[in-house]
């Protein structure tokens, strides 16, 4: 070999390891992947995923559609959509907020979008609630809903607060049968009225109960979410930073370096990665306007979720603030 062949052979090998130690490994690769993708909890009753980080309306979507307005938001559904959201909650209760979410799905494609998305299932998923007495007015009221969010069909109905709460279930498992709905529901937002959710829990047959829940607001792992691990309901929680309380309590205080064990970069994913570390959480919907609000608050459903006795230091860690 001359040695300009041999200079030829060195240069090759050389620029091969190279190579190699550019490019990833494969399992390296996957575990990127992996730790980059939203966590998803199965409905029971029926075993479809959903990422445990929704969308509330809640005061931030009941709005005039201003053009500034209309931008804001529309960021913010176009955003939830990329990080792999799909649950909006929503409810007539909260003013314009259906309008609002119907105007926006359907100006921006967002339906569309998602199939395209999501080609082999997955899609956008809507839920809204009934908020009134009596069958006519329940059935008025939700027509109304599905006109205000511009679909034939709505994935979850809620009771919402347990208003005439059975004679709209009745007209709930009619609207199911017929495909009108998907799930059924029962919703409340005061653990006082657990007392009630748990006779309808253990009465009759639900899809999904949601009910608040947070780091301080801690009643529904009493006998609410064992039950509905028992009973196989899924499980959404309202209120997970208490209505704002708790962001007052931590202000100007600086997060525990051991927040990074389980990949919490602020305030707002450790107390949604309280929430859904409990097994018995399939999703909580958290409310903004605002997309620099909604990325930190779907990074609390990727990576790591803290273990039952990390749960309890982040308690202890709040209540001594």
């Amino acid at each position: 070999m001359t040695r300009r062949e041999a200079t030829r052979l060195i240069g090759a090998t050389t620029a091969g390891l190279l190579l190699l130690r550019q490019l990833p490994d494969a399992s390296c690769a996957q575990t990127r992947s992996e730790s980059s993708t939203m966590l998803t909890r199965p409905i029971a009753s029926s075993g479809e995923k959903l990422p445990v980080i929704g969308l509330g309306t809640w005061r931030t979507f009941d709005v005039d559609l201003t053009s500034d307005n209309r931008r804001q938001l529309g960021d913010v559904l176009s955003l939830f959509m990329k990080l792999g959201g799909r649950v909006i909650d929503t409810s007539p209760m909260y003013g314009r907020a259906e309008d609002v979410i119907g105007d926006l799905i359907a100006t921006l494609g967002i339906r569309e979008k998602f199939a395209t998305a999501n080609p082999s299932g997955g899609g956008l998923f809507l839920a809204t609630k009934v908020w009134t007495r009596g069958q006519e007015n329940g059935i008025r009221e939700m027509e109304r809903s599905m006109v205000r969010l511009r679909t034939k069909q709505i994935d979850l109905m809620q009771v919402h607060n347990l208003v005439d709460v059975h004679t709209h279930l009745a007209t709930l498992r009619q609207w199911k049968e017929q495909g009108r709905i998907r799930y059924i529901g029962i919703t409340h937002y005061e653990a006082g009225a657990f007392g009630e959710v748990e006779k309808l829990m253990r009465s009759e047959k639900l899809d999904f109960v949601q009910i608040n829940y947070s780091i301080m607001e801690r009643e529904a792992e009493e006998r609410v979410l064992p039950l509905a691990q028992e009973r196989g309901v899924a499980v959404i929680v309202n209120r997970p930073f208490g209505a704002g309380d708790l962001f007052d309590k931590v202000r100007s205080k600086p997060l525990p370096d051991w927040s990074a064990e389980f990949d919490c970069r602020s305030w707002a994913q450790f107390f949604l990665k309280w929430i859904v570390a409990n097994p018995a959480v399939t999703c909580a919907i958290p409310a903004t306007d605002k997309a620099r609000h909604l990325e930190d608050n779907m990074q609390a459903g990727i990576g790591r979720l803290p273990d039952a006795k990390m749960r309890q230091r982040m308690v202890e860690s709040v209540a001594s603030l």
